[in-house]
């Protein structure tokens, strides 16, 4: 058994928790400013049309979040289980299956991003200059699509690994070029200072994606990139378990329209800015929480690999609980400082007068949305998809949808702003009941073998 191994399956959990999530929180935080400072620098600095603008493009993003995702957590959970079971003929072969599939699945979205970019945009319900922006903003983002879903997929073999500080310094560095560069070409490109926001993005994938190329050909100890080769007996597990997290990523972008759409259509642009603001506050408020999440997910995969099922209940309990309290650092302060917060974003009296009630609404339970994550990042770890999904499903699509159209259709843009809270508090009672669920079946499993 390796170091790392050793590790994962005997230190003790807080130890496991604090090595394997605190760099990959700081790490992730990191890397969530940028969106966060991106919007501020856009609304400061373009105005709110173009914060308004790059907001209603960021869910398309999610295009390449969710292939990188779907490529990655799937590979990182096999990998994870591998290392349990030290399995060095399956871990030979991770990585030269995951490039093959990022290649096909980056060129196909670079390609119908830039053809369909205007006719995607058309379904968040923005029009005139805010459209003409946003497109402008997507093409040269949909350019950088190998380059991020590379970096991203493979970091995730690195925290799969427990390699969570390196995870942290190559996905930071991205992040860190991106915030440097954003009010440089933003100024410097004058009336041109959307793309500059775009080019800003892109530079920075390129190097983060160069960084990690050249540290699994030359530096892994464990996991390198091979023989580049679609491995049967990977991807389809790879699939069937990234696909939960893929959907995760990826309905956010039916989610978002539907969002956008129905704050233009009951509320207007003020509504719009509104949401493209308080989407960005909340989207970095769960960066922390999937920086636990990446670090439960080696910490469960490896144990439960391993058939360490009591050790597995005592990771996700401090995991849980850690997540919560994490979780309400921001919650409280944000709900507090509300008024101040989104008028960085350059929102004006009208709209900040909107924006205030709305978003505390939006916000209302993320104390408890650390728990929620951790529920799906279990379900993820221990190889069972079905589960994952269905609680991604109903997050997603299921509830979400008929929650956001009838809502406002009865309470008006009200009814909108408490759509979010309503039923991901549904989806974390519903993942509570499915893991306990879970426990007692593999508590009776354990007590026959």
């Amino acid at each position: 058994m390796d170091k790392q191994s050793e590790f994962l399956l005997n230190s003790k959990i807080s130890k496991l928790l604090i090595k394997l999530s605190v760099p990959a929180i700081i790490g992730m935080l990191v890397i969530g400013l940028y969106p966060l400072i991106d919007g501020i620098f856009a609304g400061q600095i373009l105005g709110q049309n173009s914060m308004t603008a790059i907001g209603i493009s960021t869910p398309f993003t999610y295009i390449n979040s969710g292939i990188s995702t779907l490529i990655g957590v799937g590979s990182a959970s096999i990998l994870s289980r591998a290392l349990g079971e030290n399995n060095k003929a399956l871990i030979d072969k991770i990585m030269g299956n995951l490039v093959v599939w990022i290649l096909g699945f980056s060129l196909v979205t670079t390609v119908l991003g830039i053809i369909f970019c205007r006719s995607l945009l058309g379904f968040m319900g923005a029009e005139g200059e805010i459209l003409n922006l946003a497109e402008r903003y997507l093409r040269i983002i949909f350019v950088g699509s190998l380059f991020v879903n590379f970096a991203q997929a493979a970091n995730m073999i690195m925290r799969a690994e427990g390699l969570m500080k390196q995870a942290m310094l190559l996905m930071a560095s991205g992040a860190i070029i991106n915030i440097i560069l954003d009010p440089i070409l933003m100024i410097s490109m004058g009336s041109r200072g959307i793309e500059g926001a775009a080019i800003a993005t892109i530079i920075a994938q390129v190097l983060q994606a160069s960084l990690t190329l050249y540290y699994f050909l030359y530096k892994s100890k464990v996991v390198k990139i091979g023989r580049l080769k679609v491995s049967k007996l990977i991807y389809k597990e790879m699939f069937a378990i990234g696909i939960s997290a893929m959907l995760m990523q990826v309905l956010t972008i039916i989610q978002q329209a539907f969002l956008y759409s129905q704050a233009f259509l009951f509320g207007g642009d003020a509504a719009g800015a509104v949401m493209a603001a308080a989407l960005r506050i909340q989207a970095f408020s769960f960066i922390p929480l999937w920086g636990m999440a990446q670090g439960l997910q080696p910490a469960i995969g490896s144990n439960y690999g391993a058939k360490k099922y009591n050790r597995v209940e005592k990771i996700f309990k401090m995991f849980a609980l850690v997540s919560t309290l994490l979780a309400a650092v921001f919650w409280l302060p944000i709900e507090i400082f509300a008024t101040p917060l989104l008028g960085l974003f350059g929102l004006d009296n009208q709209t900040l007068i909107l924006g205030v009630p709305a978003f505390r609404a939006i916000y209302s339970i993320f104390i408890v949305y650390g728990l929620m994550i951790m529920l799906i990042t279990f379900f993820q770890a221990i190889g069972d998809a079905k589960s994952a999904g269905i609680l991604v499903m109903m997050r997603q699509i299921i509830l979400f949808i008929p929650v956001v159209i009838f809502l406002p259709r009865m309470f008006g843009i009200s009814g909108l702003w408490w759509s979010l809270p309503l039923v991901d508090g549904i989806v974390i009672v519903t993942g509570i009941i499915m893991y306990l669920k879970t426990i007692l079946k593999i508590r009776k499993s354990e007590a026959t073998e």
